[in-house]
């Protein structure tokens, strides 16, 4: 999409005159990043972004972007039926690599459509 297609998006315009035509890739750049603030052991709040929640062998899991940071914290993500969620920190070694091949796999291939979608 080139400036003036997101100009038109950003504007809200409803006759869409850009080439997005209300694709799902145009309601997605308009979300809001969702945050979320972890408490860590000693007390301390981290503010961080949810990139994405998503399942890997029958289980969800959370990755998180710390503010001011570029490493990405990967948790088991369970919720339970009143809605209420617990962040269970990935303990086994196995697991996490798995885990964090899952997480490298979902996102390159996003990126690589929001890239397709750019040209």
């Amino acid at each position: 999409m080139n400036k003036e297609e997101k100009d038109c998006c950003k504007n809200g315009n409803e006759n869409h005159e850009c080439k997005c035509n209300g694709h799902d890739h145009h309601d997605h750049e308009h979300e809001e990043v969702e945050m979320l603030e972890l408490t860590l052991d000693d007390d301390t709040i981290l503010k961080t972004y949810v990139l994405g929640i998503f399942e890997v062998e029958d289980k969800e899991y959370i990755a998180l972007l710390p503010e001011n940071d570029e490493k990405v914290l990967l948790y088991e993500y369970i919720e339970d039926e009143e809605g209420s969620v617990e962040l269970k920190v990935i303990e086994e070694d196995e697991e996490f690599e798995t885990v964090s091949e899952a997480y490298n796999e979902l996102f390159s291939e996003e990126d690589e459509y929001e890239e397709d979608e750019e040209e």
